[in-house]
């Protein structure tokens, strides 16, 4: 079936910003919204800082970043990771970390959890075989495709991605095309 997907569209393109903290910023405003609403609030985002770094985010109140559309929370995570990154976390060697290290110091930061640290292993760091079995996206593309679109069970979509290692970003990256043809990008 992922075969189908994949003959069907075109290669995927997949790329890093090469800027850790936009990448993480991008993937905290997308938390369960939709790539359309997280696409608009990062826009505003983007008119208020002006180039997103930690001073910009920094910058500005919980309640200009709020104006945005980002909740009270996520102003919140941004300005918390804004501080995280000029103490320290901007000197960290990403690319020399386990995916599983690397992980561990990005939910060690209020407001990351599993999704958004899965989010950075693929879009930030490139990691090829990252499987964000909590992404809504992939959970719908994956039962489409393989259970006519019927639910299923945490360990039936684990099983059915372990033929996809060690590769499973490439799956990943394929099963969001399934469902949404414009390629997402943190």
């Amino acid at each position: 079936m992922l075969a189908e997907v994949i003959a069907s569209r075109e290669q995927p393109v997949l790329t890093s910003r090469g800027d850790m903290f936009l990448t993480l910023t991008g993937s905290i405003v997308s938390q369960q919204i939709s790539t359309k609403a997280a696409k608009s609030v990062w826009s505003r985002v983007e008119g208020l800082v002006g180039e997103v770094t930690p001073q910009s985010i920094l910058s500005h109140t919980h309640e200009e970043l709020r104006g945005c559309g980002l909740s009270g929370r996520k102003a919140e995570y941004l300005h918390g990771i804004a501080e995280a990154w000029t103490n320290g976390y901007e000197d960290i060697r990403w690319e020399d970390l386990s995916d599983e290290e690397a992980s561990e110091r990005l939910v060690a930061l209020r407001g990351v959890g599993t999704w958004t640290a899965e989010m950075i292993l693929i879009f930030a760091l490139l990691r090829p075989d990252v499987f964000p079995i909590g992404d809504i996206g992939v959970v719908r593309a994956v039962e489409g495709l393989y259970n006519d679109g019927g639910g299923m069970s945490t360990e039936e979509l684990v099983g059915r991605a372990e033929q996809w290692r060690p590769w499973r970003t490439v799956a990943t990256w394929y099963l969001w095309r399934s469902i949404d043809p414009e390629p997402v990008q943190y």
